[in-house]
């Protein structure tokens, strides 16, 4: 969800820390939020969670968990790649999906292509938020996105493939497990970026010089 130059201890001692960590738990509540949208829209979802649906299909645990459980596999991919998490890594793996889970409990199933489809465009835009607040943060990349940055690291293979590779390998295991791809997803890998784009400025604290 986010790339950021400051060292774990930077982000820690960086000023303004109330205020960056009510934006950081903002901006993963956004997101799960929107993660729970896009699955009551039925339309499809974004990469990660068609693997995510995908394993659900297959394990007796709740989508919350298996998310917690993916965060924590995908942090034991950074060891060899002797990436460090930040704040932000620890509360992406770990409260994403416990916030999930609850937000799963009470949001409906949505019924009507017409609903459908504004449910999904609701949860790009939000989803966009969420991830502009994470990153405004300044407390260090989601488990995600630090494991496409440190193969960028250590491949030297452009950000831009790396993450193409990782999504499509994730999205064809999730879709040969069965989690639902569709118009959602194209929608999400499209509108994602520009949707992040139109609030980092604002949602973007900035922190005091030298930090």
């Amino acid at each position: 969800m986010t790339i950021t130059n400051l060292s774990p201890r930077q982000q820690l001692s960086a000023g303004r820390l109330p205020l960056r960590l009510t934006t950081l738990f903002l901006g993963l509540t956004l997101y799960a939020f929107a993660m729970a949208m896009m699955i009551r829209a039925q339309l499809g979802v974004d990469p990660w969670d068609v693997l995510h649906l995908g394993i659900a299909n297959h394990l007796p645990l709740s989508l919350g968990t298996i998310i917690i459980l993916v965060g924590i596999l995908v942090l034991l991919a950074w060891i060899p790649l002797r990436q460090w998490p930040g704040l932000g890594t620890i509360a992406n793996t770990l409260y994403l999906g416990i916030a999930l889970d609850a937000f799963l409990r009470f949001l409906p199933e949505v019924h009507g292509l017409g609903w459908q489809i504004l449910t999904l465009a609701a949860a790009i835009l939000v989803n966009g938020l969420g991830g502009a607040l994470y990153i405004g943060s300044h407390f260090g990349a989601g488990p995600r996105d630090g494991l496409m940055t440190g193969l960028h690291r250590r491949t030297g293979v452009s950000i831009r493939l790396v993450r193409t590779a990782l999504e499509l390998s994730v999205l064809a295991i999730g879709w040969l497990l069965g989690g639902p791809v569709g118009i959602g997803t194209v929608a999400y890998a499209l509108l994602i970026g520009p949707a992040t784009q139109l609030f980092i400025r604002r949602a973007s604290i900035r922190l005091p010089q030298g930090s």
